[in-house]
């Protein structure tokens, strides 16, 4: 794996986790919204954390798409769960939220989980062809 590869991974690690803490910051100051209140939901993205927080997610897509590009879903949408680590860590520490001890074991399993992904391949071999690689068959009248 290159370095610009594990840039991709951690971005899309990184995006995630802030995107997510930026929403978060945001929504804890406005009301409730509901689907059944199209306004509550525009209003709540002009607030600026919440604006952020989604302009974050957007990097994380565009990260996540990227990291598809090169490697199988199989072993991205793991790397990516490191981002419960990050959330965790900011929801103690930046929010002073309570962790329990049960939920820093399942983080410690989802780290361990992820160690064993990323100790194999980043591609499968049966992946031989993609999908840029196959043209279209013109279909003809």
């Amino acid at each position: 794996m290159t370095f610009r590869k594990t840039l991709v991974l951690a971005g899309v690690t990184v995006f995630s986790a802030a995107g997510d803490s930026m929403l978060a910051v945001g929504m804890k100051h406005l009301a409730s919204v509901s689907l059944h209140d199209p306004a509550s939901l525009i209003f709540a993205v002009l607030n600026p954390w919440v604006a952020c927080g989604v302009l974050l997610l957007l990097a994380f897509l565009a990260s996540y798409m990227t990291a598809l590009s090169f490697a199988d879903l199989t072993y991205v949408l793991p790397a990516t769960s490191l981002s419960y680590v990050l959330v965790a860590l900011i929801g103690r520490f930046g929010f002073h939220e309570s962790v329990s001890s049960a939920r820093w074991l399942g983080i410690a399993f989802v780290t361990m989980g992820v160690g064993f992904v990323a100790g194999g391949p980043s591609v499968s071999h049966a992946r031989e062809t993609r999908p840029q690689d196959v043209r279209p068959q013109e279909v003809q009248p």
